[in-house]
């Protein structure tokens, strides 16, 4: 019996030349060279040694029953997600946000302050120039290198806490109805996306957001407008120096000419502007792919927000639930699965499981992530308190790249609860009978047996409350159990149909402990 292990290492690992059909490759002589000399079977040897040590780190190996088991032991490192500082809406400094996460034993912090916080209405036709603007404070507004630095600066007074940078981002919003008739709404301005990992203060100046730093990179589909509107001021100069009623025509070109060029604004950070209307989920895909290029990562948050409709002094705003951008978009990295809101994405067979499935069946390049998001600005804002969403995340070791690998791939899982209370979940692995290779969570295994699952739940601190757990397959529940504090499943599932992909996930949810959602194992059986 034997099981294919799959997984992505932390760090990166530098592999043998193999040729086209995944071989290694053989050595290469130069033509005339001779066959057989002391130093040439030097050389191989030393190949041969590299190609073996290079085939012990193969991301993916073949595990006989009889093997050992591929090294899964992982240090579970607690993380808070979307935190906001004095640095846009937030009222901590970064480093009172550290210093509170030391205090509780919170190992890491995701910080996600606003990049550009700015509302901007115009009047057609000169919407880019006769307008009102507000703006609140954000990131790009007090200085993304003063951002960045102390955040660089806090990591250095307390190293026991990893403080990853980030932003949350409304890429896009537009406008409908009118300021006159009084049902002026600007839509989808709380459709927010949060982009992890970004180290450079240039990249949130350049995030393609409405109203960032303006550039030249997205200038060019309104030559063709310059080249008119600046043929009419060419053309309102000679008029104006004529006399009688031709100058007071060209004195007029002129002005409506040079008003039209600056209204063109070809100088702007994003290829939209608010009054396109409805443009689905284009402007945020060409947000996350922007991101992706930056070697960041992507995360949906509150998708299912009741807050987003409202009035909003004089205007209205609208941003209904949107669960369905997380089939609609491509290559973002995961979505908040618990937050503080009513969640029904991950619902067995729900919106998550419909992604999931995709992947399984090769029309999705990539699995999707859930995690636990904060929206924390103050302590008990709203009645919440840092700490109470926790991600934990699975690490060899606890460093700023590996936690965001383990993001990137997927080994953690999201929990809610009352600091210090929550779920835990120390054991959620696949393996087969007579294999000692086992995965888990965000990892990938091939079997020809039925898979068996093992997890365990229990809580951080130990309660008598029972806790109901549930073993989900493929966004069908499979087994569910309701017990005294630990919940143990132990699952041979025979059922697993034979050359298919599927997953496993599991959630718990106990009243006065909390809630947890597991990312999912990856299970393709022979």
């Amino acid at each position: 019996m034997a099981s294919r292990v799959t997984e992505t290492s932390e760090n990166d690992m530098a592999l043998p030349e193999r040729d086209g059909r995944g071989e290694l490759a053989p050595a290469r002589q130069p033509s005339g060279a001779p066959r057989f000399t002391p130093v040439r079977w030097r050389k191989k040897i030393r190949r041969a040694m590299l190609c073996l040590a290079g085939l012990c780190l193969l991301p993916a190996t073949w595990v006989s029953g009889a093997g050992s088991a591929p090294d899964i032991v992982y240090r579970q490192v607690a993380g808070v997600v979307d935190l906001r500082s004095e640095h846009s809406d937030g009222n901590l400094s970064i480093a009172a946000l550290a210093t509170l996460a030391s205090r509780r034993e919170i190992d890491a912090l995701f910080l996600t302050d606003h990049d550009r916080m700015v509302m901007e209405y115009g009047v057609f036709p000169l919407q880019h120039i006769v307008r009102w603007r507000e703006e609140r404070n954000a990131i790009n507004r007090g200085g993304a290198t003063f951002y960045v630095s102390a955040i660089a600066a806090a990591a250095k007074k307390f190293p026991e806490v990893i403080l990853v940078p980030g932003a949350e981002s409304a890429p896009y919003y537009y406008w409908s109805g009118s300021w006159m008739k009084g049902n002026l709404t600007a839509h989808d301005h709380e459709k927010r996306l949060l982009a992890i990992g970004l180290e450079d203060p240039e990249d949130y100046r350049k995030l393609p957001v409405l109203h960032n730093a303006p550039g030249l990179k997205y200038a060019a589909p309104f030559v063709p407008q310059l080249i008119i509107f600046g043929t009419a001021l060419c053309l309102g100069i000679l008029l104006a120096r004529k006399k009688g009623r031709l100058r007071v025509v060209g004195i007029v070109l002129c002005s409506f000419s040079a008003l039209l060029m600056v209204n063109t604004k070809p100088f702007r950070s994003s290829p939209f502007d608010p009054y396109m209307g409805n443009l689905g989920i284009v402007p945020y895909q060409f947000y996350i792919d922007h991101v992706e290029g930056l070697g960041g990562l992507t995360i949906w948050n509150y998708p299912e927000t009741r807050s987003g409709v409202r009035p909003l002094g004089p205007i209205q705003v609208s941003t209904p639930p949107y669960p369905d951008v997380l089939e609609k978009a491509k290559r973002y990295t995961g979505f908040a699965a618990l937050y503080g809101d009513t969640t029904t994405i991950t619902n067995p067979g729900g919106v998550w499981d419909r992604v999931l499935m995709q992947y399984c069946r090769g029309n999705r390049r990539r699995p999707v992530w859930g995690i636990s998001t904060a929206d924390y600005h103050k302590e008990n804002g709203a009645g919440e308190i840092l700490g109470n969403f926790i991600t934990m995340f699975l690490v060899r070791e606890k460093t700023k790249k590996n936690l965001i690998a383990a993001m990137r791939m997927g080994r953690m899982y999201a929990t809610r609860g009352r600091h210090p209370q929550r779920p835990t979940l120390p054991l959620f692995t696949v393996g087969a009978e007579g294999t000692a290779a086992q995965v888990t969570m965000g990892q990938e295994i091939n079997l020809s047996s039925a898979p068996i699952i093992r997890a365990r739940v229990s809580s951080r601190i130990p309660s008598n409350d029972p806790i109901t757990v549930r073993l989900i397959r493929s966004g069908q529940p499979i087994r569910i159990e309701t017990g005294p504090q630990p919940v143990v499943i132990d699952v041979r599932d025979n059922q697993f149909p034979v050359g298919k992909k599927g997953y496993y996930r599991t959630e718990a949810r106990a009243p006065n402990v909390g809630t947890l959602i597991s990312n999912p194992i990856f299970v393709t059986r022979r």
